[in-house]
């Protein structure tokens, strides 16, 4: 019997608020791709995330359907025993407050930070495997420090690890790289390929191309709330049509496998 797709969504409308973002969405990920989602601000790959994550569900119709590996319902906290999720968004909800070692022992329990009661039923097998983690990404010098006093590339570590701690074959990184420095982007870009390359599969979502890895090698496009394009990277990847995308002139190079955009000629708008 084959594997069912990782992702699988059929003629999904999807609304976030008032605004319906996807009208009809059809996409399919299948498990061990590692594929990357672009597309302008605006696009829907927010919304895309979060209904991914369960956050979002589609208006329900006899031909609608999102499934992820098979299954149209899920429980939260089975679901991040396979897909472990990176987010800008969730890293905000965290207080400046919160350790190192509390960001990554949070992800067993679902929960944002160990407060109150659960801090309480926390085992001591969950603190050994989240200093092991904190260990693997090369800040468990950090494991009691707060937050506030880390940088930015050190806290999406921990996020990182959060994200880890059931050992998911799927990591879905939402910008990854947004907020950091040179020096934390190509770390923390080392270590995604690094976990692709040992076999997880990775969903990226961006709007910068430098934030792909050369082990992405499909990347789906989103403009308005329709997937544009959907290929082998370097076929997508092509100057005159992000150009039209993005609405404004780009230029494209490759260089060992990391694809940049910069400035090109100005389109003429009618």
């Amino acid at each position: 019997m084959s594997e069912p797709p990782l992702i699988e969504i059929r003629n999904a409308t999807i609304w976030r608020g008032t605004t319906c973002v996807f009208e009809k969405l059809n996409l399919t990920i299948e498990q061990h791709e590692r594929v990357a989602v672009l597309g302008p601000n605006g696009s829907g790959k927010t919304t895309l995330l979060k209904t991914i994550n369960r956050e979002l569900y589609p208006v329900v119709t006899a031909d609608s359907a999102v499934r992820i590996l098979g299954r149209d319902h899920w429980n939260v906290w089975d679901l991040r025993r396979h897909i472990g999720i990176v987010s800008h968004d969730l890293h905000q909800r965290y207080t400046p407050t919160t350790t190192a070692l509390e960001v990554v022992i949070s992800g067993f329990h679902s929960s944002i930070g160990v407060h109150g009661t659960l801090a309480q039923q926390i085992s001591k097998d969950e603190i050994d495997k989240a200093q092991a983690i904190l260990n693997l990404l090369g800040i468990d010098a950090l494991a009691n420090t707060a937050l506030r006093s880390m940088s930015t590339g050190q806290q999406r570590r921990c996020l990182l690890g959060r994200a880890l701690v059931h050992k998911p074959q799927t990591l879905i990184l939402d910008e990854p790289t947004e907020g950091l420095d040179f020096a934390a982007s190509f770390d923390y870009l080392d270590r995604i390929r690094e976990l692709a390359r040992n076999g997880h599969n990775i969903v990226l979502v961006t709007h910068h191309l430098n934030e792909i890895p050369p082990e992405v090698d499909r990347v789906v496009v989103l403009k308005e709330g329709n997937v544009v394009a959907d290929g082998d990277k370097a076929a997508v990847l092509e100057g005159e049509f992000l150009s039209s995308v993005y609405e404004t002139g780009i230029r494209v190079t490759e260089i060992d496998g990391f694809y940049l955009a910069y400035p090109g000629r100005r389109l003429n708008k009618t």
